[in-house]
């Protein structure tokens, strides 16, 4: 219809309000036609903008984020958009988070007897150093499995403390537990330390050195995945997004790059949606500033 306008226009002179009388047309409607190819539409321009900023938080990590957490890294922009619109542009240019793959159980039950689990499928603390919960996964690399030992705080999901070494005992269990607590400064004295019963934390040697550091233990049921599911999770996460899309010729290396990504990358930059969207370490840092208002606050008054 607005080419036929124009059509009249060019060939006979007709002008384009008369044409539109003719035809029927509101003449706001064809000068806006006209003025689109041209100048854009707002909406259009938006949406070239918006595909870019996904496809650098998608690519920025290694292309394994999904439309929730770049959704929250484009609300940390300012920009109001839904996941569901993030999801629709993704599916449009085929980028797709990546599937964790099938964790291979290492848990061992030990001979000792077992603590109490005090968590109960409950993954969540009021306050940091309140519930730890921890775990082992194994690595490949060019000289073999190198074993992680981890401790999660779920108040942030703040990855506290971790050990790497080409065995798994109680040792590297317990080098990750004592990193933890000098990531919080020494005295942990009361935390809950939840886990799942494998021998390197029924043993002895871990025992002694929880009662030591004051880290009351609870411990999940054997073979059940989901009552440690946060450090599960964590493993997941780390598999997922990065020890499978690398190769490690040594040991060595593998040891420097994961704890490079948990330094730098996971524990302040990775957006956790249980951390409101933060990365932990913001997320911790945000909460002692606001705390610390609200103590001053009521002090004053």
């Amino acid at each position: 219809m607005a080419a036929r306008i124009v059509g009249q226009r060019t060939e006979y002179g007709i002008p384009h309000t008369v044409s539109c009388r003719a035809l029927g047309v509101s003449p706001p409607w064809f000068y806006k036609w006209r003025r689109r190819p041209a100048e854009p539409a707002k909406r259009e321009v938006r949406r070239t903008m918006l595909e870019k900023r996904i496809s650098h938080f998608f690519h920025a990590p290694g292309d394994t984020y999904g439309s929730p957490r770049i959704t929250l890294d484009l609300w940390a922009e300012g920009w109001q958009v839904s996941v569901n619109t993030v999801a629709e542009i993704m599916a449009e240019r085929g980028w797709y988070g990546r599937e964790p793959k099938k964790r291979r159980n290492l848990t061992r039950q030990g001979k000792r007897k077992s603590a109490r689990d005090l968590v109960g499928r409950y993954f969540d603390a009021i306050a940091p150093d309140v519930l730890w919960v921890g775990d082992m996964t194994e690595i490949d690399t060019g000289e073999g499995k190198l074993y992680l030992a981890t401790v999660i705080d779920l108040f942030s999901r703040r990855c506290l403390g971790y050990a790497m070494d080409a065995h798994h005992d109680a040792a590297l269990v317990g080098a990750s537990l004592q990193m933890a607590v000098a990531t919080r400064g020494g005295t942990v004295d009361g935390v809950i330390f939840h886990s799942d019963r494998g021998s390197e934390y029924t043993s002895a040697a871990y025992n002694s050195l929880c009662d030591r550091l004051g880290v009351v233990q609870s411990m999940g049921r054997v073979g059940s995945c989901f009552d440690n599911a946060a450090a599960e999770a964590f493993n997941s996460t780390l598999k997922t997004e990065y020890v499978h899309r690398h190769r490690f010729t040594t040991r060595a290396e593998a040891r420097i790059k994961i704890a490079t990504w948990i330094a730098d990358f996971y524990n302040t930059r990775r957006r956790h949606t249980r951390a409101g969207g933060l990365p932990p370490a913001e997320f911790e840092q945000k909460i002692r500033q606001q705390r610390g208002q609200a103590h001053q606050k009521a002090e004053a008054a």
